[in-house]
């Protein structure tokens, strides 16, 4: 454990700087955005009212309250977030292409460490995860004071005030990213922490067959893919509705542990037997 517990920290350190850049561009175009689009609209709307004779309440009537979504629904706040994911995608690749083509080529110090090869495989995987909720849990942090912003910054007369809750529930890219539930929470980042374990075969793949290995990976990411959906295709094929909805759900629980499972066991085989480098 102790030696898994290094691999993963080391892993993180390696990525620390990005990661902290990531963190302070996602502060500064969002608070930015907060400031921009408030003052923006306190001002449009004190020229509208000059302009055209209205009262507040004649305002309010006409052109509606302001609210949180307005931030929402602008690239100062969803840009930075689109940075991020677009990073940690990256990075899925990054992480394990690093060690081949680096300065030093580190897969050859990686693969003669005293320690399972499987280590080596959770070590990435957990610190993908780490990162995702990291940004996750900065954002989630971020939204009660950005939503204070607004509250000090746009007048009562012509603010809905929203909670964090409700500005969850009215973006459906956020409500993606911070599920309602706990369990949807569980379920959309266990999905996602499997995707990235069948990428990481198909990496594996290539490194160990190169050009080849790329058919392979594409292969194994299809046939995951399929087993994953089975429950659904199959209903989609016979075009007959055979399971409830939690039937489903179980039976893509199920398909979606043995695709995990099925990654792990295949990477730990490549990177035993296969991966030259």
């Amino acid at each position: 454990m102790n030696k898994f517990l290094k691999l993963v920290n080391f892993e993180m350190n390696r990525f620390k700087k990005i990661y902290i850049v990531l963190l302070l561009i996602t502060v500064i175009f969002q608070f930015v955005g907060v400031f921009v689009i408030s003052l923006s609209f306190m001002n449009d709307s004190k020229r509208i009212m000059h302009d055209e004779s209205l009262s507040v309440v004649q305002y309010v009537h006409q052109y509606g309250l302001f609210d949180f979504t307005h931030i929402l629904r602008s690239l100062w706040f969803f840009a930075p977030i689109g940075i991020g994911v677009t990073a940690i995608l990256f990075y899925i690749f990054f992480i394990w292409y690093r060690d081949w083509f680096g300065k030093n080529t580190f897969i050859y110090r990686l693969l003669m460490l005293p320690t399972s090869r499987l280590n080596i495989i959770l070590s990435k995987g957990l610190t993908i995860l780490i990162f995702v909720l990291g940004l996750i849990a900065f954002q989630l942090i971020l939204l009660p004071i950005e939503n204070a912003m607004v509250n000090w910054l746009v007048s009562n007369e012509f603010l809905n005030r929203m909670n964090v809750q409700e500005i969850l529930g009215s973006s459906f890219e956020l409500s993606l990213l911070i599920p309602g539930s706990f369990i949807e929470f569980i379920l959309y980042y266990a999905t996602g922490l499997m995707a990235v374990f069948v990428i990481f075969t198909g990496i594996l793949f290539e490194r160990s067959y190169r050009i080849k290995g790329i058919i392979f990976g594409v292969l194994y990411a299809i046939a995951a893919s399929i087993v994953f959906f089975s429950p659904f295709l199959v209903e989609m094929i016979l075009q007959k509705d055979y399971l409830y909805g939690i039937e489903k759900l179980l039976l893509s629980i199920v398909m979606g542990i043995i695709v995990f499972i099925g990654s792990l066991l295949v990477s730990n085989f490549l990177l035993k037997k296969k991966v030259s480098v």
